[in-house]
Formats: structure tokens, C-alpha cells, sequence
């Protein structure tokens, strides 16, 4: 039961950050790929620090 909840937390999570992503994809240095960037998004968030500082951009809109 509890890893179900946390199984439907972390889906919404993924789908607000696509979400909020998307909405702000004007904000980052970003021209293409824009939904191949909003899909992967966690992996890219941990792994590459310029992906992470355009992401944050994005979200402050």
C-alpha cells in the first residue's frame, strides 16, 4: 500500500515537472528538443548542471 502511494507521488511529480517544464521552455537557452528534454527531465535534473540551471529557469516563471 505505502509503496503504491509513493509509486502515484512520484508519477505526479514527474508529470508536474514535464508540465511546469513545457510551460517555461521559453525562459531557458533551450531552442529544440523540447519535448525530449521535458520527458527526461530527472535523469538530465541530476546528472548535467547547465540541464539543472535552465531547468530552475523554467520553474520560476
Amino acid at each position: 500500500m505505502l509503496l503504491n502511494l509513493l509509486g502515484i507521488a512520484l508519477g505526479i511529480l514527474y508529470i508536474i515537472g514535464i508540465w511546469k517544464f513545457l510551460a517555461g521552455f521559453d525562459r531557458t537557452n533551450f531552442t529544440q528538443n523540447r519535448i525530449g528534454l521535458a520527458l527526461l527531465w530527472p535523469v538530465l535534473f541530476i546528472m548535467n548542471g547547465n540541464y539543472r540551471r535552465n531547468f530552475t529557469k523554467a520553474l520560476k516563471g
